[in-house]
C-alpha cells in the first residue's frame, strides 16, 4: 500500500495560532544550501523569492526540498500573479504564496480564482487539475487532496503601491485573501519617493494598510530590514515581519569583516566591530 502523506500546516494557520509576531528572512541567492542555512536559523518563515532573484521552478523546488527538514513555513513569491505561473508554483508544492504588485480588489479576486480548483460555479476557481502529476498532492498520496486543496494553501497578496494602499480596505475584504504583505520600497517608489522607505508619507501608507488588515481580522506582514521599523510596525499590529535577506546579510557582513582588517577597502568608511548592527538596508 502507498504511504499516505499529511502536508505541513500553512502560514495562515501558524499566524492564527501564534501568540507573537512571526519573524522571517528572505532567501534570494537561488541556492538550496543557502536556503537550508536560513531555514535552520530559528526564524519562523522564509521567503523564497522568484520576482527579484535568480530563481525558477527548478531552483525553487530544490530549495523547498532543502527546507523541508526544518519547522519553518516557506513563503514563495512567484514573479507575477499570472494564472499559469501560479498553477506551476502550486503544483511544485508551494503551499504559501506571496503574490507581488496587487493594486486592487478586482486583481485580488482573480488571484484567488487562480489558486482554487473549479467548482462549477460562476466566478469559481480556474486552477488546472494535475494533482496526480504534482508534488502539491504528493502524487495523489495526500488523501482527498482535490476536495480540500484550499485548506492546504495560504494566499498573501502584496500591497506595494499608492494605488494598492488607496484600495487596501477592499483588498483585505476579498474572500480567499488570507493575509496582506506590505512592501515599503515599491510603495515609496510609487509615491515619487524612491529609496525613502522611512519617509513620513510612506510610513503613513504602511500604517494605513496595517490598520485595514487588523480591522478586517486578517494578518498583515511587512518588509522591515531596519530594526526600528520592524518594531514600529509590530507595535502597530503587524503579525509577520521580514527582518533580513541572505544576500544582504552576506554583503554587509563580508564588507564589515574586510573593513575591520583593511580599512581602505571599505565602501563607506564606517567602522564596524563585532556586535555592531549592519548598515541600514536599502531594500
Amino acid at each position: 500500500m502507498p504511504i499516505r502523506v499529511d502536508l505541513p500546516t500553512t502560514l495562515r494557520h501558524r499566524l492564527d495560532t501564534s501568540e507573537r509576531p512571526l519573524i522571517g528572512l528572505w532567501a534570494c541567492a537561488g541556492s538550496p544550501i543557502t536556503a537550508e542555512i536560513v531555514a535552520g536559523s530559528g526564524c519562523d518563515w522564509v521567503l523564497l523569492d522568484a520576482e527579484h532573484s535568480p530563481n525558477g521552478l527548478e531552483s525553487v523546488l530544490a530549495q523547498l526540498y532543502a527546507m523541508s527538514a526544518y519547522p519553518v513555513a516557506p513563503l514563495v513569491r512567484p514573479p507575477s500573479g499570472d494564472t499559469v505561473t501560479i498553477k506551476q508554483y502550486l503544483d511544485l508544492g508551494a503551499q504559501n504564496l506571496l503574490i507581488p504588485m496587487v493594486d486592487s480588489a478586482g486583481q485580488a479576486e482573480q488571484i484567488v480564482r487562480a489558486v482554487r480548483y473549479p467548482d462549477g460555479t460562476p466566478g469559481g476557481g480556474v486552477r488546472g487539475v494535475g494533482s496526480a502529476l504534482a508534488r502539491s498532492a504528493r502524487w495523489n498520496r495526500v488523501e482527498g487532496y482535490l476536495g480540500r486543496a484550499n485548506e492546504t494553501i495560504s494566499l498573501t497578496v502584496q500591497i506595494e503601491s499608492a494605488a494598492a494602499v488607496s484600495d487596501v480596505e477592499h483588498i483585505v475584504a476579498v474572500d480567499g485573501v488570507d493575509a496582506i504583505f506590505i512592501g515599503p520600497s515599491d510603495l515609496a517608489a510609487s509615491m515619487g519617493l524612491l529609496g525613502q522607505q522611512s519617509h513620513p508619507d510612506v510610513v503613513a501608507g504602511v500604517l494605513r494598510a496595517i490598520a485595514a488588515g487588523v480591522a478586517a481580522g486578517k494578518p498583515v506582514g511587512v518588509n522591515a530590514f531596519v530594526p526600528a521599523d520592524a518594531e514600529r510596525y509590530i507595535a502597530a499590529g503587524a503579525s509577520f515581519v521580514a527582518v533580513g535577506a541572505d544576500v544582504a546579510i552576506l554583503a554587509r557582513q563580508t564588507e564589515a569583516l574586510v573593513e575591520r582588517f583593511i580599512p581602505q577597502a571599505g565602501t563607506g568608511g564606517t567602522e564596524i566591530t563585532e556586535g555592531t548592527p549592519a548598515p541600514r538596508a536599502s531594500y
